[in-house]
């Protein structure tokens, strides 16, 4: 007689089987520490209705994707992170990237850039252009983008406590190129509580911080209606230590917290959710990753319809790039990381991503060299053109184990949220440590699994190698610093300082009011206001937010 149910298969041949071999671990979970059973069946999906918790792509809930088409229509933009140096190496490397095929823009700011430092500021000193691109004035911004035309390429800028700042600058710069504001695409992070959370690159308190982000909301509305306002990324937290349904639940958390003060703003659901992106990391579980993804889109559709009323179907939809993780990189054995890469990329794009970023072979090591972003890109492209994944829409939907991994996802997470809203919220949770506290727990049970090799990593605790020879990596300008500050002494001598000035009084008068900011800031840049400067005047306003150690 044929087995008919899963009990049966497992009382019968999978016992006996594993009474004559053991199976290789006793204990089989995600990284999440959910116990993954040996197989999945209908039985695992006990009410599971796929009309009503899949629908079609592009239908509500999205857990198939936000589009009918999908990549059958156009694929993923590739988009790869890139900046260092100063404008015009970066300019180089977007035009290199551009010429292999990318068809996007992602870039990377400096460390002074995203504190709001000038290059010449003495906190600057060591840090310019080492992590991104050194961003000082609007001549740094013209020189980023030198022939690299607004209105033909999405941009998408890594910037979160300047990024109304940045903003200004993209579109003071499309202007003088002849590109109107509302032609502009792209996507500012603009994120700041993830920064609170696990990144650190905050300069004010929470409440004017909160203020720019809708300020932002608003001026894209009436002008740069093609921009997106926030990029709420989980990928940060993730590189922290958090689990996958982890990531969902405290980005999507934080999504809830903007949208609500986009509405204590005065600001309809539906005029601004449409614009909302997400952004996550891909880690190395493989199925798991492409659960989170299906489970994250479903969950906050239904978060905008039931929680916010959201009535237009593209306030439901979760449009989210991904960048494959970089804690996952390793320095040993680099070139393993290809590897790597190229499977999670596969993750992202089976889980349905709009946007991708591939990590290079040597980011555990440096900044990438040209040779290893080419590799990265052409790993996309790859998996774009030869391997047929973007044929067909969420071409894993209907396994049992992925609709039940995305099931106890999608229930995790919303048990988190469900402790978050306890709270007071997202960021009275902050204020409390408890995302951070949860971050902190994750991290150390995953490093302790490593340490007793409870979890394999090639090459760094199994598989080692005596080979130590490493590749050749990139090294910067170390004069970097010292011609930023040369060109900031130049524009601060041929501007107008009255003019400066007067916009500056401006800009303070604003910031005490409840003023959009973002028109005055637009003036400021284009008069050669530095970001430095208009950075320092807000926190003459309203301070700096410092530091809370949580244990």
């Amino acid at each position: 007689m044929p087995i008919t149910s899963k009990r049966e298969w497992l009382q019968g041949p999978y016992q006996k089987a594993i009474e004559r071999a053991p199976e290789r671990s006793r204990v089989f979970e995600t990284t999440g520490k959910m116990p993954i059973e040996p197989v999945y069946t209908q039985d695992d999906l006990n009410g599971f209705d796929p009309n009503v918790a899949l629908g079609f792509p592009g239908e509500y809930p999205f857990t198939r994707g936000i589009q009918p088409t999908m990549y059958r229509g156009r694929f993923w933009t590739m988009r790869q992170y890139a900046g260092f140096g100063d404008a015009e190496e970066s300019n180089q490397r977007y035009r290199y990237l551009l010429d292999q095929g990318q068809t996007g823009l992602s870039v990377a700011f400096d460390l002074p850039t995203q504190i709001g430092y000038d290059s010449d500021d003495p906190m600057a000193a060591g840090e310019v252009g080492k992590v991104g691109v050194a961003i000082d004035s609007i001549e740094d911004m013209q020189t980023l983008f030198n022939n690299i035309p607004l209105d033909k390429v999405t941009t998408s800028m890594t910037i979160n406590a300047t990024a109304a700042i940045l903003l200004a600058l993209y579109v003071a710069v499309g202007k003088q190129q002849g590109v109107s504001p509302d032609k502009l695409g792209g996507t500012v992070q603009n994120d700041i509580l993830k920064e609170y959370i696990a990144r650190g690159t905050y300069i004010y308190p929470p409440k004017p911080s909160m203020r720019l982000i809708t300020d932002i909301f608003s001026y894209c509305k009436e002008t740069v209606p093609q921009w997106n306002t926030i990029s709420i990324s989980g990928y940060h937290m993730r590189e922290a230590g958090c689990t996958a349904a982890q990531e969902i639940a405290f980005t999507l958390a934080d999504g809830i917290e903007y949208a609500n003060t986009a509405l204590k703003a005065g600001l309809d659901v539906d005029d601004f959710a449409g614009r909302l992106s997400f952004f996550f990391a891909c880690h190395n579980n493989f199925l798991e990753e492409v659960a989170k993804f299906r489970a994250a889109r479903r969950l906050w559709a239904k978060i905008m319809k039931e929680r916010f009323d959201a009535k237009s179907a593209r306030s439901q939809m979760m449009r989210f790039h991904t960048q494959t993780g970089g804690a996952t990189l390793t320095a040993q054995q680099p070139e393993i990381n290809i590897v790597r890469t190229a499977v999670q990329a596969l993750a992202a794009v089976l889980g349905g991503t709009q946007s991708l970023h591939t990590n290079s072979m040597d980011e555990a090591l440096s900044l990438p060299t040209e040779k290893a972003v080419q590799i990265a890109l052409r790993t996309q492209q790859l998996l774009a053109y030869e391997n047929g994944v973007g044929d067909v829409a969420d071409p894993l939907g209907g396994s049992y184990f992925v609709e039940d991994l995305t099931n106890r996802l999608e229930a995790e997470a919303a048990d988190y949220i469900k402790t978050i809203d306890g709270l007071g919220g997202a960021l009275a949770a902050i204020e409390q440590g408890f995302q951070q506290r949860e971050i902190q727990e994750s991290a150390y049970r995953y490093q302790r699994q490593i340490e007793e090799k409870e979890r394999v990593i090639v090459g760094v605790n199994d598989f080692v190698s005596n080979d130590d020879t490493k590749p050749e990596i990139m090294r910067l300008n170390p004069r970097i610093g010292q011609q930023q500050r040369d060109k900031l002494a130049r524009l601060r001598a041929n501007r107008d300082s009255a003019a400066v000035e007067n916009l500056l009084a401006r800009l303070e008068r604003a910031a005490m009011g409840t003023d959009n900011l973002l028109p005055v800031m637009v003036e400021c840049v284009e008069n050669k206001v530095t970001l430095g400067e208009i950075s320092h005047r807000l926190r003459k306003v309203w301070g700096e937010q410092r530091e809370t150690v949580v244990i």
